[in-house]
């Protein structure tokens, strides 16, 4: 199965650590719930929340371009509590880590060194002539 990012899967834990826990997706993909996407608010122990083995229903908000890591989000398919109306809380995943439509990689970074290179030599060079 392609997997995108807005998409609401459904998937079964299969570990919990202090930072987040690990959903089986199918066979051959796993993403992972960060344990501040897993409720509303401040979450002290996320074993409050989730159990291994549970099945959960959460939505896609970053696939990572190079490694394919899954991060899921089970918060921002819940309704937020009715008493919580600060900005910051909603759930409205707009960033991307990477540019799924470009694949370029570290070929910029590749082209601009050797230029990056020679203007640090030649600001060294003018410092030193300075003095």
């Amino acid at each position: 199965m392609e997997y995108k990012i807005g998409s609401i899967v459904e998937g079964k834990i299969t570990g919990i650590q202090a930072y987040g826990a690990f959903v089986a997706l199918d066979t051959h993909t796993q993403g992972l719930i960060h344990i501040s996407e897993c409720h509303h608010g401040f979450i002290s122990d996320i074993h409050r929340y989730l159990k291994v083995n549970q099945t959960v229903k959460a939505i896609i908000i970053d696939i990572d371009e190079y490694t394919r890591k899954i991060s899921l989000s089970i918060r921002c398919i819940k309704e937020p509590p009715v008493n919580i109306t600060d900005e910051h809380i909603r759930c409205e995943h707009k960033h991307y880590w990477t540019n799924y439509k470009v694949n370029e990689g570290f070929k910029p970074i590749e082209l601009r060194l050797n230029g990056w290179i020679n203007d640090g030599l030649r600001d060294i060079e003018n410092e030193l002539k300075k003095k």
